[in-house]
């Protein structure tokens, strides 16, 4: 390739090794870091996102792209040399947006916020982690004043995590699916008592949950000699290379769902990653394109395959050797309705399938209210239980619960939750794609056979990286845009058989 585009490569991965530097750091910070190094850890973090930043939007950025874009003009669209200097200057444009003394604030006080929400939510005391989310609210407001662009200022938060989707877009999508799951859920209430999930609900031996969990996340196809999993307070899946792959759970001892379908979902992040080209792992394009996209990875492989009545038909018989005795009376219709039992719920990453997308409508919609100041930070866990109780019909017993569940604020992510409803409508809609291009999925997964299903989203999404937008790569894929019918059709088969409706 010329020489201003390899120069300019080197440049950018040098930036990205920088910032996985980071992102080691950050890792160890919610897995292992003792408690006292929290300062020196934030210091360390902010110093890395600093020098990351300036590197990035210097004059020489600048130079290098303009002569690569010069170079490579008229090459493909779709080459990994072409998409390298799109990306790089979309990128680049948002970035130069950012002063570096705000960058690097800005991950300092997220670093330390992250061991005080644990602490606050621990302790179910909002209070106490009050006064820090005033500070990033704030800080998130004059992001959104720097980024620019849109009509709302959410827009500007949203296009980091979702390019070319703006709030408006988002609405209307929610607001499009939203009759269908409450006419859903209703009609699900009135039969409520068709099914139990009390034989999830027993006491298990935690490393055997581990090692359960572990045997189908290898099934599907994530690699352990790339990747790790480990325990962390909020499951989460992050990567340094394509072949660094580190996912966690947490396990409760009295109920199987939460590490089990946790680590299946994290697996499906994982699987991305690991799937990315070779030939971008160490550049800037070596991750999933957007968080919608990525989401309705870990999201198909949790519910779509992982909570089937298919893949239970392999798996059953499984989880009958690995807790002998606990499931012996259990058959698979029992064992199929019990793992998709609908019940609002407090806890979002336990949430069954029809009530998920309410969840995140209540968070989108008091993430705008905060940017915006119709919610005040000191007002938020009433805010969140009025509109809990509007959305879900119940009322969090606390703040743990409730507004403090979730890790994202504490380190910044404003205008993350949306992608995960966005996720779930990708993850139908692209999985109806592949088993009708390759039929034969549904009877492999009954065999516990994954390889097929892998390899379409191996070739279909994942090796392309960030190269696609996620409309590029959906349209593609699909031939139309994100949209939310074979979701809604998904999850009225399911649980019309589920609840004999």
């Amino acid at each position: 390739m010329g020489s201003h585009y390899d120069a300019l490569l080197q440049h950018l991965n040098d930036i990205h090794n920088l910032r996985m530097a980071a992102a080691v750091l950050d890792w160890d910070r919610e897995t292992t870091m003792p408690e006292g190094a929290a300062a020196s850890r934030a210091t360390q973090l902010s110093v890395l996102a600093r020098l990351a930043h300036e590197k990035f939007v210097s004059e020489r950025t600048a130079e290098l792209l303009e002569k690569a874009e010069v170079e490579l003009n008229g090459a493909d669209y779709d080459s990994d040399e072409v998409s390298m200097v799109r990306i790089a200057r979309r990128d680049y444009d948002e970035a130069v947006k950012l002063p570096a003394e705000f960058v690097a604030e800005m991950t300092r006080l997220t670093a330390m916020a992250h061991g005080e929400w644990a602490k606050a939510r621990e302790a179910a005391d909002f209070a106490a982690f009050r006064d820090t989310l005033k500070r990033i609210v704030d800080m998130k407001r004059q992001e959104a004043e720097y980024r620019g662009g849109g009509e709302h200022p959410y827009d500007a938060l949203l296009r980091e995590y979702e390019y070319g989707m703006t709030t408006a877009q988002v609405k209307e999508i929610f607001e499009s699916h939203k009759p269908a799951l409450v006419e859903l859920i209703a009609a699900i209430n009135e039969v409520k008592d068709r099914v139990s999930d009390a034989p999830l609900r027993q006491p298990f031996d935690i490393a055997k949950q581990r090692e359960f969990a572990r045997s189908v996340i290898k099934a599907y196809g994530f690699d352990f000699s790339r990747g790790m999993q480990a325990e962390s307070i909020h499951p989460f899946c992050t990567h340094f290379s394509r072949n660094d792959v580190r996912i966690t759970t947490r396990f409760d001892p009295n109920h199987l769902n939460p590490a089990l379908f946790g680590m299946m979902h994290e697996a499906g992040h994982g699987l991305y990653e690991q799937g990315v080209a070779p030939e971008l792992d160490g550049t800037i394009l070596d991750s999933g394109t957007s968080l919608g996209v990525h989401e309705s990875q870990s999201r198909l492989w949790e519910n779509i395959v992982g909570r089937s009545k298919g893949f239970w038909k392999w798996a059953l018989p499984l989880l009958r050797k690995a807790f002998p005795g606990q499931f012996d009376d259990v058959d698979l219709e029992t064992f199929y309705r019990a793992i998709n039992k609908v019940e609002p719920s407090f806890i979002r990453v336990e949430a069954d399938e029809a009530t998920y997308n309410l969840h995140i409508m209540v968070r989108f919609e008091l993430e705008q209210a905060l940017l915006v100041g119709d919610v005040r930070v000191e007002d938020l866990p009433e805010a969140w239980n009025a509109k809990f109780e509007s959305y879900l019909g119940i009322v969090p017993p606390n703040d743990a619960l409730g507004c403090l569940q979730d890790v994202h604020w504490s380190v910044g992510l404003f205008g993350y939750f949306p992608t995960y409803a966005l996720g779930n409508l990708l993850s139908a809609q692209y999985y109806a794609q592949a088993v009708k291009e390759c039929p034969e999925i549904p009877e492999q997964i009954e065999k516990g056979e994954f390889s097929t299903l892998l390899s379409w989203l191996n070739d279909k999404i994942h090796r392309h990286g960030r190269k696609l937008t996620a409309d590029e790569l959906t349209r593609r894929i699909t031939g139309q845009s994100i949209q939310a019918d074979d979701y809604i059709q998904y999850l009225k088969d399911k649980f019309g058989e589920v609840y004999s409706l």
